[in-house]
């Protein structure tokens, strides 16, 4: 089985326009979290742990190093300019005992429908959230009215009911941890992913 592989790994490598090595190199996160990825394979390891850390493969070593990120959009700009748009997050929070967006949250929720039809192929992820004031059935159906809600006013707004999904997680992953019957306003929201 290792024979096979490493056979692959031999192809793709010729394959690429008779190159005999490849690069790597770790991109800067979208939200600015750490990140790391590790380069491993029959002659050693690397372990890439800073945005635009690199390593050149080759058929006997890896060699690290440290590109500067204009030198990474000038040499590997065909290659960026394929990728798809990173994801996106968005939180919308509730008025007490409703599903009724604050002011705030339905400014944002135009920014959001903005985005969706700007991107090619979007996947939206909705997820409702509560507090943890009143009984977690009633939070579980609570946190899926608002996420259900949400859904339908994004299919109103052009969005395809096919690439969208709704869940509501009630109490369960507050954002901001309370006792029990803690109004908490931050943990009445829903998040969407759009990707």
């Amino acid at each position: 089985m290792n024979e096979f592989k490493a056979s692959l790994a031999l192809a793709a490598l010729l394959m690429v326009g008779g190159c005999a090595s490849e690069r790597i190199v770790l991109l800067p996160s979208a939200d600015g979290r750490a990140s790391s990825v590790v380069v491993r394979d029959a002659s050693g390891e690397v372990v890439l742990s800073q945005p635009y850390a690199g390593v050149k493969r080759s058929l006997n070593s890896n060699t690290p190093y440290q590109f500067a990120p204009e030198e990474v959009r000038e040499r590997f700009a065909q290659v960026l300019s394929a990728q798809p748009p990173r994801p996106s997050t968005y939180v919308l929070y509730f008025e007490s005992g409703s599903n009724v967006l604050t002011p705030e949250s339905q400014t944002a929720l135009t920014t959001l429908r903005k985005e969706i039809a700007e991107r090619p192929a979007s996947e939206v992820m909705v997820i409702g959230h509560t507090d943890r004031v009143g009984g977690v059935e009633d939070n579980d159906q609570l946190s899926k009215v608002r996420a259900e809600g949400l859904r339908d006013q994004l299919i109103e707004a052009g969005v395809q009911a096919d690439k969208m999904e709704a869940v509501g997680r009630g109490e369960r992953d507050p954002l901001v941890p309370t006792a029990d019957e803690v109004d908490e306003p931050r943990n009445r929201r829903v998040e969407i992913s759009v990707r």
